[in-house]
Parts: structure tokens; sequence; C-alpha cells
């Protein structure tokens, strides 16, 4: 498709799962079927102790209660729990990054707070840090890296032959729609965020469309996502203009769901979590449907966040198409000439780098030419952080400067 210039609006986190507790159904409802070639461990339902709405409000969390709660999500919120891979990626050590590379890493996670780095260069860890009482075997929650896992399970789909293309229209996979203003809008637009449909991501105005998705999972519970996002009106063309949308990454884990007929843990065990070779259990929140949050709330360990970025910087080991992860990871929209962009739910930057990012200080930044992984798992004082993200850019440039 053609450049498409947008403005940043910044990610922020999927409203549905705050001050929202979501009970699902029993384990052996929502347990995976494991598929007839490869036997796996079923994908078990996790309900938390009851809690609290008032102490549900992760925004509103303060710093002490994220450096512990984001390590344990599960004890909060609903979700699926997929079991670590029956075999392990490993990530032999490389030699240590130089003295003042490391003083940069150290000083990197002072100042934003940062829970965790991983590096790999050419698949070798090149450096490794834990803070804020996080350990290597412990989990760490995503928000919006969520977004490009999300992403990863639609070129999945698109590979297996359960969408036919992402020319097709949305209303294909979710009927729900037909009527709306995404009536005409393709799963390509969807995956860009280009549908032209309005909507207001703005977290500090309680009236904007994030800050109602609450409202619609405490109205329509099962049928929250389709009953908002069918009430939003049309302020482009569609393929014409980029906003920032939380609630379409919902309708892509809707649709892939729809299309696949498996919730997106499911999916992701045996697109993601086996062929990455995750070393420990993936954790993925659930809404009131059953299936879970697409735009947000995976939680893995620093090292397959790693993992994940070399699974990607791969190819993607036949789980996607020849060629997907160089489309996704392409600037469809552009911001300017600013040199950023974004792809199929992954942020583009300067020099042919990209990668997933989401609030609080998640990210996993990818340099191909370098062969270059950085993961990073923070906990910001705040949500957003133009500054805190500005200074790991520029960290994870100089590595790659360093590498031959």
């Amino acid at each position: 498709m053609g450049k498409i210039t947008g403005m940043v609006s910044g990610a922020v986190l999927a409203a549905v799962l705050a001050g929202c507790t979501v009970r699902v159904g029993s384990e052996t409802e929502l347990a995976a079927t494991p598929p007839p070639v490869m036997a796996m461990a079923p994908v078990r339902v996790i309900q938390p102790p009851a809690r609290d709405q008032s102490d549900l409000q992760v925004l509103f969390w303060n710093d002490a209660q994220r450096s512990e709660r984001f390590r344990g999500m599960e004890q909060w919120f609903a979700g699926h729990e997929v079991p670590a891979a029956k075999t392990t990626r490993a990530l032999p050590q490389g030699a240590p990054l130089s003295a003042e590379l490391q003083a940069e890493l150290k000083a990197l996670m002072a100042d934003t707070n940062a829970a965790g780095i991983m590096v790999l260069a050419d698949g070798k860890v090149r450096y490794e840090a834990y803070n804020l009482g996080l350990g290597a075997t412990d989990r760490w929650t995503s928000f919006s890296v969520a977004k490009s896992f999300t992403s990863t399970l639609l070129g999945a789909a698109v590979k297996d032959g359960f969408i036919t293309s992402l020319d097709d229209p949305v209303t294909k996979y979710i009927p729900g729609l037909k009527g709306s203003a995404y009536e005409g809008v393709n799963v390509r637009q969807l995956a860009t965020m280009t549908s032209g449909v309005k909507w207001n991501e703005d977290y500090t105005d309680p009236n904007s469309d994030v800050a109602q998705l609450n409202r619609f999972v405490v109205e329509y519970g099962p049928d929250a996502i389709v009953a908002q996002m069918k009430a939003l009106p049309r302020e482009a063309a569609p393929g014409e203009k980029w906003v920032y949308k939380t609630g379409e990454t919902n309708l892509i884990g809707l649709l892939v769901e729809n299309a696949v007929g498996k919730s997106l843990a499911e999916y992701a065990q045996s697109k993601i979590v086996e062929p990455a070779g995750f070393a420990g259990g993936l954790f993925w929140m659930v809404d009131p449907r059953g299936g879970n949050v697409g735009g947000c709330c995976l939680s893995i360990r620093l090292s397959d966040y790693a993992r994940m970025g070399q699974f990607v910087l791969e190819g993607g080991k036949g789980v996607v198409a020849d060629g997907w992860f160089a489309e996704a990871t392409d600037s469809q929209v552009d911001f300017g000439d600013s040199g950023y962009g974004y792809g199929y739910q992954w942020w583009t930057y300067p020099g042919s780098t990209f990668g997933a990012q989401g609030i609080f200080g998640q990210a996993i930044s990818i340099v191909p030419q370098k062969k270059l992984v950085v993961a990073v798992i923070s906990n910001w004082p705040k949500a957003t952080s133009s500054g805190g993200r500005a200074d790991t850019g520029a960290v994870v440039a100089k590595i790659a400067a360093s590498l031959e």
C-alpha cells in the first residue's frame, strides 16, 4: 500500500482491563486441543483470587505496586497460561559488550527504572541484567508489545489459509461489524490502523473512546468489542488516515480467533511459543468472551522477549509466509519526514530498524543489518515517556554501531 502520513498519539493500556474483573469458563471448556501432529500440553485457564475493583486500576497503581504486580499479573486478572516450549531455544553467551556500553546500559536501567535488559547479537547474549526484584525465571507484563504478537498470529493465519488475503473485508471475519463504519475496510487497513474510523486514544479524557472501553465491557459483556467499534463514526476514507487505536488491535485479535477457531493464546502456543523456543510459560489476559485481549497484556520472561525478537529477525521459521515480516515491519505509514512510522502493528524507526513497544517502558528493538535484538522491560514512573523511549533508542543505536 502507499505511504500514509500520520500523527503519533502513543500507546495506552487496553482499558477493558481497568477496573473490571473478568470471570471465565472452566479449564475444561477453554483448554486447547493439542493438534494431531505435535502433542502439546494444554493451555490452562488461570483465575485470580477475588479482588476489590478499586485495586484493579492498573494505571493508578503506585511504583511499588507496579514493580510487584507487573511480575505476577495472573494474580490480578484472568487469563490463559501457555506452557513453556517443549524444546527451549538456547541463547549461548557471546563476548560481553564493551565496558563503556555496559555502563550506558546500567545508567539506562537506573534512569528509566528498567526491570531487565537483554542484548542479543547474532543470537548470542551480549548483555543481561535485572532489577526491581525481577529474576531470570520471572515474567513481566508487556502491555502493547502484545500488539506485535497479535500481528504475528495474523500472519500465521494468512499462511495457514484461515485468512485468504489482507485485502479481504474485515466484515468477512467479523460479521457483527456489517453496516458500520468498518464496512469497506480491509484487513490490511485494520493492521496498519488506517481504517479511517474515528477514535480518541486520549487516556486523560474520561469521554475518550479508550476510556470508554470499560463501560462497554460492563454493559455488553462478551459483545463489548463489536458493540463499541461498530458505533464509531467515519472521519476519512479507508487507507487515507492513520490514528493509533487500541480498539482496532482488539478487533484484529477477534478476527484471528474467529478465523482460526482458537483463542490467541492457543494459536500462539504452536505459532510462537514452540517455534521460538520460549523457556518459560506465556500468560495472556482474557476478555469477557473468554478470548484474549489482542491489544495488550501478555506476560513472559525477559529472555522470551528476546527470543521473540530473534524469531522475528530470522523470518518466522515457516510460521508466516516468506517475506511476511519484511512487509509487516516496513513503514506502511510515515510520520512526516521523521524516519519513524508504522507497519502491521510494528513501529518503524530510522535506519531500517523496527520494534514492538508498550506503555511503562516495554520494548523489543530489532536492527536487522546488525542481527541485533534488544529487549527492555520497565516500570516507568508514568505510562508514557518520550524521553525514556528516546534514551532507549539512543543506546540501541550505540550498540548497533559497535557491532561489526
